[in-house]
């Protein structure tokens, strides 16, 4: 086994947005570790007989240590959370779509920053050996170069400012109280089970031969990063001391979103017209990390570039295209 395979081997672990793109990748290779998962997520439509927990595989669900139904951002929240017993928290439940957050900024800040507190207040009672706080690349705003840890927050949404918060709670629960714990900035993740943001809808739409919509020019850039390679991050930081400090989980190369579209349409043989709609309000024009802070510590190194990433994303879309995207009658 890996050393990572035997560090998590019969470790209780909890894990808030368990059933989340992210949470529901990082929850499953735990639990092939052997970790004792302990599963936070919302409740799911009772509609959804073949999968009781969006996102995550039923052999994953089947081996969780135990499932906790709860809003964290409720009043009984922490209260719950205060009776868990694990080593290591992952705190990644979120409202993340950035297009919400314009059209309702009071709902996403009160489900982010008040969920991030809950869970500050449960571990600070709690006292896990290590807690891992999942903040966001966009709280960094745009930035001409690649983006060091150091970089001021300058965040242009309100759902940056939202995770700016939690950032910053995080930390001063760290200084303030002594909790044990990591903060992570993770830049755009994509793959198997996303179903929102630029690279799912381009190739949902690529493979129906749609046209592709892309907010502004598409000169705008990210550092895509493949889910896998997100989750490898998130253990290597969790195997390390907890010394509040902040890490960025990125490959280090930005792409235009127009080149995505591109790439896209030729790896899906599409015919698909590339279209340019309105600039989004407060898009951030470039984001490239700046990993080299999370290589030196840990050895964590990307093992998908681009090409590879959409290749095994395309895979699962294909699969799973009508259900996520059902064809419109």
């Amino acid at each position: 086994m890996s050393p990572t395979t035997t560090h998590w081997a019969g470790r209780p672990v909890l894990v808030t947005g368990a059933d989340g793109f992210i949470g529901s990748h990082l929850t499953e290779t735990l639990v092939s570790h052997g970790a004792r998962v302990t599963a936070v997520v919302r409740r799911v439509s009772a509609t959804q007989v073949t999968n009781r927990f969006r996102n995550l595989p039923a052999a994953t669900v089947d081996a969780l240590e135990r499932v906790i139904h709860v809003d964290l951002a409720g009043p009984s929240a922490t209260d719950v959370l205060s009776r868990v017993s694990a080593e290591t928290w992952f705190h990644l439940a979120a409202d993340a779509y950035v297009p919400a957050s314009l059209d309702q900024p009071a709902d996403v800040v009160r489900t982010n920053v008040t969920s991030t507190l809950n869970v500050l207040q449960a571990a600070q009672s709690r006292k896990p050996a290590h807690l891992l706080v999942t903040s966001s690349s966009e709280v960094y705003g745009s930035h001409n170069d690649a983006i060091t840890e150091g970089h001021p927050l300058e965040p242009a949404t309100p759902y940056a400012a939202s995770k700016v918060a939690c950032d910053r709670l995080a930390w001063s629960w760290h200084h303030t109280y002594g909790l044990p714990l990591t903060i992570i900035r993770p830049f755009n993740c994509y793959g198997p089970r996303h179903v929102y943001d630029a690279v799912p809808l381009f190739l949902a739409k690529a493979l129906r031969g749609e046209p592709i919509t892309i907010n502004g020019s598409g000169q705008q850039t990210r550092d895509l990063t493949f889910v896998a390679d997100t989750v490898a991050g998130f253990l290597a930081l969790a195997e390390l001391p907890a010394t509040g400090e902040a890490y960025n989980i990125g490959t280090g190369t930005d792409h235009r979103i127009i080149d995505v579209a591109r790439t896209i349409v030729e790896l899906t043989d599409s015919r698909s017209d590339i279209v340019h709609g309105p600039a989004r309000s407060g898009e951030v024009l470039k984001l490239q990390a700046d990993p080299s802070k999370l290589t030196r510590t840990t050895g964590w190194r990307p093992q998908y570039d681009l090409a590879k990433g959409l290749a095994a994303n395309l895979d699962w879309m294909r699969e799973h295209l009508e259900a996520v995207w059902p064809t419109r009658s």
